[in-house]
């Protein structure tokens, strides 16, 4: 994945030349007329998916209702694709290129509170807790929007010049510890391959985005996600003799305040933003005994692939240093967990006409880069991709008030699914139709 600065993003948006046909009028209208007919089914597959959520590669009664739908639909259904993921084949009247579209099936280990009448019950043990299992980000509707699209692009199956891949993954909030998932096993698994996909396409319902309206950011959308452990090692001794021990736990503060600065002041944050967190501390085990060694976990979350090297170095820099200086040692282990969600300048530049065309040029809009991350951006190393936001806010709604994703309180309105419904085939049919 190459960076571009935000100049020449820029210029390569301004000056590049639409290479897409505008669609004809009449097969917009039909989009929308399908998908207006698709309403009531839509909305009943999300509540019959949020009702039975699942954790992230165990979606096996989720990933049934699908295949089920898609091989009602006489589609070529493959299931079982990394893990549990369903992968099917719409091959068109027409000969063309390959498109896929992707929606993330897995819920999170959230204890529902929106009072909703087909709000989760299920419970379940994660990482030796007690805890319910909930939608809590929108998967539910991702799925049922991809299964409307589907409904609509095989009603005009006769139109479409090239095929529709359409691929329902597991595990995009991450898998169990020990266990490979996601976008990334997918693509390890050849699901962009046979027959080769030339573009994907993604959305992602936004709980804090109006209804009616869709977001897009070219280049780097959402961060990237890395995981770091630093293990602070010291020299144990009674509390009452510090002078005996090497403290690891001043030493592990001293880092935790050192590593501020690698934002503060080693990042260039004119560039693009940065976030490092420590989200977790471990150490000790008595109050009047100095640990012979400290656990940092945390995360960082960057928009750029070079920063993020500068970053990833400057985490070992400072905490290998002030390690030192304390007379400990600290080892430090940095992992990826997503990569930038980039969204292909060109690709983007050239659908753009697409998002209108689905929402109405007014309700299409640039957002600002989100520092949450997204394994869709392994599709997107392979081959030239768009992520996109579609709005789940009630109209009318001050977006502070609402609840994040990941939250208990999470919720969506559901009249904004057709949208997403419509935005998808949309976004197929003309990239098919532009080669």
């Amino acid at each position: 994945m190459l960076h571009r600065s935000a100049l020449a993003l820029a210029a390569a948006l301004l000056t590049a030349a639409p290479a897409f046909a505008q669609k004809p009028t009449d097969l917009s209208a039909r989009i929308a007329q399908l998908a207006d007919q698709q309403q009531a089914q839509v909305i009943a597959w999300r509540r019959d998916i949020h009702e039975h959520p699942e954790l992230g590669n165990q979606e096996t009664r989720t990933a049934a209702l699908v295949a089920a739908h898609l091989r009602k639909l006489g589609l070529e259904v493959q299931t079982g694709v990394g893990r549990t993921g369903v992968v099917a084949l719409l091959k068109g009247g027409k000969p063309g290129p390959v498109v896929a579209l992707r929606a993330d099936m897995d819920a999170l280990p959230v204890t529902e509170a929106a009072g909703l009448p087909f709000a989760s019950k299920v419970r379940t043990q994660y990482n030796g807790q007690a805890v319910g299992v909930m939608h809590a980000c929108g998967h539910d509707t991702h799925v049922a929007m991809l299964l409307g699209a589907a409904e609509v692009l095989s009603q005009m199956k006769k139109d479409l010049p090239g095929t529709v891949k359409f691929i329902f993954q597991p595990a995009e909030e991450g898998s169990l510890p020990g266990q490979e998932g996601g976008a990334r096993l997918m693509v390890k698994e050849g699901v962009l391959e046979n027959p080769k996909v030339d573009a994907v396409f993604g959305v992602h319902i936004q709980a804090q985005t109006e209804v009616g309206q869709l977001s897009y950011r070219p280049g780097g959308e959402m961060a990237s996600s890395d995981v770091f452990t630093i293990k602070v090692k010291g020299k144990s001794a009674h509390g009452a003799y510090p002078w005996l021990a090497v403290d690891p736990v001043v030493t592990a503060a001293q880092i935790i305040l050192g590593l501020q600065t690698v934002v503060s002041r080693q990042a260039q944050l004119t560039e693009d933003a940065v976030v490092l967190t420590v989200g977790m501390v471990h150490g000790g085990v008595r109050n009047n005994i100095i640990p012979e060694e400290v656990e940092l976990t945390g995360t960082i979350r960057c928009l750029n692939k070079d920063m993020q090297q500068k970053v990833w170095a400057g985490v070992r820099r400072t905490a290998q240093g002030i390690a030192e200086s304390a007379g400990a040692t600290a080892e430090v282990d940095i992992t990826n967990y997503a990569p930038i969600t980039f969204n292909d300048p060109r690709l983007t530049q050239q659908m753009v006409p697409s998002l209108e065309r689905a929402a109405g040029p007014a309700n299409v809009r640039v957002q600002k880069a989100v520092t949450g991350a997204e394994d869709f951006a392994f599709y997107q190393e392979k081959v030239p991709g768009m992520f996109v936001f579609v709005g789940g806010m009630p109209k009318g709604k001050d977006s502070a008030t609402t609840a994040p994703h990941h939250t208990a309180g999470f919720f969506i309105d559901e009249s904004g699914l057709t949208l997403g419904v419509r935005t998808l085939a949309t976004l197929a049919l003309d990239y098919l139709s532009s080669k």
